[in-house]
């Protein structure tokens, strides 16, 4: 039976499921997982851990549980797991010595047109074609355009994620998308 809500006294905040993880109890953990594993998951595969996405989470997850006693209270959980992921996405791309295919699976489905075959078909190859240039960026506007506008997240969340200045993700966002707007010009229209 799939559960639809956390159980009977389950935390039902991030500083409570971090408190009580603290204090030794694993299902307040379990909950943190839960809640994040999802947004883990795209984060991993969209900064190109492909198919070690699920190794490159679990990882993170025990890392993350591991330096808990670490994390800053008076910050926000997800930005904080999220960089964690994000360095174990590069270290295994980087372990495995070359860049991985993107394994963009991050819940967004192209546009349906279910009575126009026609449609479909020209939905999914602009969305082939936009994702391949994508994927040709060079890492960093790749990185920080894929946490914008992928994960949408916030450029403070960027910034905590990736580890980098504010600055820094603004910069490479907007060179990310004037190399996508070159490329693209007419031809996804």
């Amino acid at each position: 039976m799939t559960r639809t809500h956390p159980p009977e006294g389950a935390p039902t905040d991030d500083d409570e499921a971090i408190t009580r993880s603290l204090a030794g109890d694993l299902d307040a953990y379990e909950v943190l997982v839960a809640r994040y594993s999802a947004i883990a998951h795209r984060t991993a595969a969209l900064l190109g851990a492909g198919e070690e996405a699920e190794d490159v989470v679990q990882e993170a997850f025990v890392k993350a549980f591991r330096h808990l006693s670490g994390f800053r209270r008076d910050a926000a959980f997800k930005p904080w797991l999220l960089r964690i992921v994000a360095n174990e996405t590069h270290t295994a791309t980087r372990a495995r010595g070359r860049r991985t295919e993107l394994a963009l699976r991050a819940g967004a489905e192209p546009e349906r047109f279910p009575d126009d075959p026609e449609g479909v078909a020209i939905a999914t190859d602009r969305r082939t074609r936009l994702l391949g240039l994508v994927r040709a960026l060079p890492e960093r506007e790749r990185q920080a355009v894929v946490c914008r506008y992928f994960l949408q997240l916030t450029e403070a969340e960027t910034a905590e994620i990736l580890g980098w200045p504010l600055g820094s993700v603004k910069s490479r966002t907007f060179r990310g998308l004037a190399r996508l707007r070159e490329e693209v010009g007419d031809g996804l229209a």
